[in-house]
């Protein structure tokens, strides 16, 4: 069967799916960010507690995506996923009704190891049904779908919980949510090159280390922990700085600050795009650096400057992202869904060590405290970059070389 080229009808609704997909997964995941003040003022905890209705959502996500990804290569991509985005869905909706802080966190954990199946899956879907010239967009496309799924998301939920509490805001999202599962349950074509496996537990754990062993896809892994642990950082604590004096902001208006994640939705596509024309290092590199800049940005105390360095923070964020995501299909030549999985595990294990981490760093020293954690994390990352641009040029012919004898034999 052909690949799904860009232009096609094809391309457009798994695209759009795709979008959706991401939209229903982010909303979801993200929808206690704008709430850990509330919850920090309801129940009485401190911000790194509070910051644990996301950190254990993301932790639980991480770990059940090293086991869905395999799952999928037994049941298929799309069924998958459909009961992911449904089931975290209803979830979503029944955590507006639990009566203490403790169920609520046990509902976020349930709904981060249902929430893995779209994340895991998603990225091994479009490696295996897009021509792999188009990846970068297709690609980028999802991401859009994630960042408009976690602007909105929140901002749905700062102006819900200023007008009536955070219990309707959340129902409301997951309300938000079922619709686009059913959208995305029309929408996406069913896999044509998916070759169903037995699952083998001997052999999953084979391709789980054969992956660790890649150079260029640990430098990857490594890249997506410091990038999205720097990410969840900043916006997990800019709600404190920003509702305290001298802002002294309402949460409506500490909500719409995530309108800023519309410059992912153009950034991760725009990105993307360049990647495939400039070279993925190159431009890995320049969203690493525009992050690091939007962070000293933030450390100015006018709102306006503020703003704007988030707005570039945000920006070099997705475009990051929506890089290293589409290079980890590239450069995984088979167990591309084991290879997916490990990448997403590490993206989300920092967003979990990121975030609480930076609770304490908010706690002891401030804003300046968070953001030179976040700088610490970029420098990492800017030096994984570094590396895979000298590893994977060679890495890569050494992968075509062993595939080329593997189709002799």
């Amino acid at each position: 069967m052909p690949y799904i080229k860009k232009g096609t009808k094809a391309f457009r609704k798994t695209t759009l799916a795709m979008f959706f997909g991401g939209f229903n997964t982010f909303a979801i995941m993200y929808s206690t960010q704008p709430l850990l003040p509330e919850f920090s003022h309801e129940f009485h905890i401190s911000p790194a507690v509070a910051s644990l209705s996301l950190s254990l959502t993301t932790i639980a996500l991480a770990i059940s995506m090293l086991f869905v990804g395999s799952l999928s290569e037994v049941k298929g991509r799309k069924p998958l996923m459909n009961f992911s985005l449904i089931s975290a869905s209803i979830l979503a909706i029944l955590t507006s009704f639990v009566p203490n802080y403790h169920v609520l966190l046990l509902f976020r954990i349930l709904q981060g190891i249902v929430l893995a199946g779209l994340p895991a899956v998603a990225m091994a879907y479009l490696s295996e049904e897009i021509e792999p010239a188009d990846l970068g967009v297709a690609m980028g496309l999802y991401v859009s779908g994630i960042s408009v799924g976690g602007m909105s998301g929140r901002i749905i939920i700062g102006m819900l919980t200023d007008f009536f509490n955070w219990r309707v805001a959340l129902g409301t999202v997951g309300v938000l949510s079922i619709l686009a599962s059913l959208l995305f349950w029309y929408l996406l074509p069913p896999s044509e090159h998916f070759q169903p496996r037995p699952l083998d537990i001997g052999n999953l754990t084979k391709s789980m280390v054969n992956q660790l062993k890649d150079p260029s896809l640990l430098c990857l892994y490594g890249i997506a922990f410091f990038v999205l642990g720097s990410f969840v950082t900043l916006y997990n604590y800019i709600g404190y700085q920003l509702i305290a004096p001298p802002y002294s902001l309402s949460q409506t208006l500490v909500g719409f600050i995530f309108v800023i994640y519309i410059v992912g939705t153009f950034s991760s596509t725009w990105m993307g795009r360049r990647a495939d024309m400039h070279g993925r290092n190159k431009m890995l590199k320049i969203g690493l650096l525009i992050m690091a800049f939007g962070a000293c940005l933030t450390l100015i105390t006018p709102l306006v400057i503020k703003i704007l360095g988030i707005a570039l923070f945000t920006f070099g964020f997705f475009g990051s992202h929506s890089i290293a995501s589409s290079w980890v299909g590239r450069q995984a030549i088979h167990d591309k869904a084991q290879a997916s999985s490990l990448y997403l595990f590490f993206y989300y294990a920092g967003s979990s060590s990121g975030g609480t981490i930076g609770g304490t760093f908010w706690q002891t020293l401030g804003w300046g405290g968070v953001i030179s954690m976040i700088l610490s994390f970029l420098l990492c990352a800017l030096l994984l970059s570094i590396r895979l641009n000298y590893i994977s040029p060679f890495n890569q012919h050494t992968k075509t070389t062993l595939t080329l004898q593997k189709a002799n034999c």
